[in-house]
């Protein structure tokens, strides 16, 4: 199923502000931490299972996945 660029940024959007709250960090600075240990490019390309998850399932889920790429948050 196909998902129009705007609703990807929105979610994203969403979930890298709701990610920053839950770990303290600026929206610059998780959309920067997701970027660097390959967060974003996970929900970029898992983006039909992600959406349909709760924000703090997924955040818990991208935190682990993040720390497996380096990541010091968990």
């Amino acid at each position: 199923m196909g998902y129009s660029n705007q609703d990807k940024i929105e979610w994203t959007l969403i979930f890298v502000s709701a990610f920053g709250q839950q770990f303290g960090l600026t929206l610059k600075q998780a959309f920067n931490y997701l970027s660097r240990y390959q967060g974003i490019d996970f929900i970029d390309r898992h983006y039909g299972y992600v959406h349909t998850q709760s924000f703090q399932s997924m955040i818990d889920d991208i935190s682990e996945y993040c720390h497996r790429k380096g990541g010091e948050l968990v």
